[in-house]
């Protein structure tokens, strides 16, 4: 039977200095925590990016990625569109009572081959173990649910480029998305709820830099980078331009777009705009810049379906408006309610 988690594995004791010596350093293992010690230290140089993320998504495993995977990515991604290439990570583990540790090994082993993609190094972390009220949840009619974990990261990088925000944004510029929206959203809750719809869609979960790493080559040219995540294209495009002096404008036949989970979605009756994406690159780039901004983007697997999207407009300032394929336009507002919760 699989060894579990239990309580006493967060006490401090025994059982805690077996789990992080011999389940969990292992996976992590670099130079600066050979020893364990309280805190790493760095060797960096110049200005840096730190950015910090918690992943709670449900279910730990879907097709296409994984928590582990999506916690390394999204934190690196964070620093890519901020300019910084990722150089050191922490990882905190917040374990339930009951989880097996062999689950626990396959999320760090997918951690661990994650960052070595990634080329970073998760040099220190934490650990806590915590209790389960299962016989409360059946008490109150609700449904329980097989034990989980939760991590929480922070990443530190080195800023390699520094003309990025919406202060640079100018009318005129174009808005690219690297690839199509949705994959992530629908394979979690296809996981999650068992949907057939959604069979076969794979979460696009990916390592951002590269892409990223190719537009800071157009310099000043490139005016905004994000990540697509919580909220999709419709959140990342009202955060843009909510109190700028310039709207937005999509087209929604330009809009990158998988016929499989454009289906999925349709038959959810989700709005692709809407849903979170995992290796989704949102840019603005000067007019002059955009064709060369898209080839350099479809030059790597990751954003070989880059397209110009839309552009950055005078009119309707702070307000996103979409260009449909029949030749109608709505206004796009930041998503409202919980569409699908735990997706990151």
């Amino acid at each position: 039977m699989d060894e579990l988690i239990r309580l006493e594995h967060g006490s401090g004791g025994e059982l805690s200095r077996r789990l992080v010596e011999e389940v969990i350093h292992p996976y992590v293992r670099c130079p600066a925590s050979a020893d364990l010690p309280d805190a790493a230290r760095l060797d960096l140089a110049g200005p840096i990016a730190l950015t910090t993320d918690s992943y709670v998504v449900d279910p730990l495993f879907f097709p296409g990625s994984d928590i582990g995977r999506l916690a390394v990515f999204g934190t690196c991604n964070d620093l890519a569109v901020s300019g910084a290439r990722a150089r050191a990570l922490t990882l905190a583990l917040v374990l339930e009572e009951g989880l097996p540790i062999s689950v626990l090994r396959r999320v760090l082993a997918s951690v661990k081959t994650a960052a070595a993609e990634a080329g970073v190094e998760v040099v220190t972390g934490d650990t806590k173990v915590i209790g389960r009220d299962t016989d409360g949840r059946r008490d109150r009619g609700v449904p329980t649910r097989d034990p989980g974990l939760y991590l929480n990261t922070a990443g530190v990088g080195e800023i390699v480029f520094e003309h990025l925000g919406p202060s640079l944004v100018r009318p005129g510029d174009r808005l690219i998305v690297s690839g199509p929206l949705g994959a992530h959203g629908v394979a979690v809750l296809g996981a999650r709820e068992n949907l057939s719809v959604a069979a076969g869609i794979r979460s696009d979960c990916a390592l951002l830099w590269p892409l990223a790493e190719r537009l800071f080559g157009l310099g000043p040219a490139v005016r905004f980078l994000r990540d697509a995540t919580r909220g999709g294209l419709a959140a990342v495009s009202n955060e843009l331009c909510r109190g700028m002096r310039f709207g937005i404008t999509l087209r929604e036949r330009d809009v990158p777009a998988d016929p499989d989970v454009a289906v999925a979605l349709d038959l959810l009756g989700l709005d692709a705009l809407e849903v979170a994406n995992e290796g989704v690159l949102v840019a603005v780039v000067a007019a002059d810049a955009a064709e060369a901004a898209v080839a350099l983007l479809r030059s790597h697997p990751t954003g070989c379906r880059a397209a110009i999207a839309g552009e950055i407009t005078a009119d309707g300032p702070g307000r996103v408006v979409l260009e449909t394929r029949i030749g109608g336009r709505r206004l796009v507002d930041f998503p409202r309610g919980l569409l699908l919760p735990r997706i990151c």
